[in-house]
């Protein structure tokens, strides 16, 4: 089996992201425009070609050239055609190639939150053998030969192989010595803006009153959803929605978030860690199954519910982690106390 890679996570990340941006600014775009056509006679050249060719070109960069850098631009250069050729979904399932198929955008958020499950899958479970260890700091040193490496770079390196044998470890230190030394960047111009975003996440989980109505939120949003279906139904006119199966799913969806936010608030008084972890599990409900449904209904429109969503969900992993952070130290003062 070939050696795993270590940045494989972010490379995926990077795919995503780029691929998410691209439908959205290509949603954006074309009903500002009016949706064009391009070519003209019996002839329309899709933005799926320019997917294709656009992934063709992410492959070949990773395929040509080494380093960490050309593995990043051709993921950004992949994830943009799959944005291009994945927005267009609906031409591909339906008989008479309908862009504007409705369920094309739940389709359309299902497979990125398929790729979102992978990478996260892959990000836990990459806990790499010596010799991966190994290859990765190997390539990582071949990558700097013309760029040069960082003195961060170069103790990241030498972690890596701490452990697969003091041969390993020697060589490496003599291969990192050919390899020119080079001044870390300045600062981006994204990193303060990053940096005040993550400050004030931190500021809005430290503050027990936005936990609160998160809560609230969590358990009182679902039955609201819920009781608009049950009111359609009784007043017939559910069966006049245009995808009317998808409002079902969307029902069932938040009454099993209901469920769990209900046993969560439950379970507050005695055990937050669990109320919390059962919290987070109703958002994931949410984002990984709901969603589908809910941009199925309501478009690209749906957006705006899962901003709140992930910013729910950021808020309920902030404390979710403080309080399994506290709980060993809880736990141990309980046990003295007892003695």
């Amino acid at each position: 089996m070939p050696p795993r890679v270590l940045e494989a996570p972010s490379y995926l990340q990077a795919f995503v992201l780029s691929g998410v941006v691209t439908v959205l600014v290509t949603r954006a775009f074309l009903q500002a425009a009016g949706y064009p056509r391009l070519g003209g006679g019996g002839f329309h050249i899709a933005h799926v070609l320019w997917g294709g060719l656009l992934m063709t070109a992410g492959l070949g960069v990773a395929l040509v050239f080494l380093g960490s850098a050309a593995r990043i631009l051709g993921a950004i250069l992949g994830g943009t055609g799959f944005g291009l050729f994945i927005d267009e979904v609906g031409k591909f399932v339906t008989a008479g190639t309908d862009y504007f198929y409705a369920p094309a955008a739940g389709i359309i958020y299902g497979s990125f939150a398929l790729l979102v499950l992978i990478t996260q899958a892959i990000r836990g479970r990459t806990r790499l053998s010596g010799p991966e260890r190994t290859a990765n700091a190997l390539y990582t040193v071949v990558s700097g030969l013309g760029t040069g490496l960082t003195d961060l770079r170069r103790k990241a390196v030498m972690r890596l192989v701490r452990g697969c044998g003091p041969d390993v470890e020697e060589g490496v230190a003599r291969l990192l010595d050919a390899v020119p030394r080079r001044e870390p960047p300045g600062t981006r111009f994204w990193q303060p803006w990053l940096n005040r975003g993550r400050r004030a996440l931190a500021w809005v989980t430290t503050h027990r009153w936005v936990v609160s109505l998160v809560v609230l939120y969590l358990v009182g949003e679902p039955f609201v959803v819920v009781l608009r279906v049950v009111e359609d139904a009784a007043t017939g006119q559910l069966p006049d929605q245009r995808e009317w199966g998808a409002v079902l799913g969307v029902a069932l969806s938040a009454l099993i978030t209901a469920v769990l936010g209900i046993r969560g608030a439950l379970l507050l008084p005695s055990d937050q860690v669990r109320a919390f972890r059962l919290f987070k599990l109703a958002l994931l409900v949410d984002l990984l199954f709901g969603q589908i449904f809910s941009f199925t209904v309501n478009q690209f429109g749906a957006l705006a519910a899962l901003g709140v969503d992930l910013f729910l969900l950021a808020v309920v992993t902030a404390e979710y982690r403080r309080l399994c952070r506290r709980a060993p130290t809880t736990e141990a003062g309980t046990a003295e106390k007892r003695r």
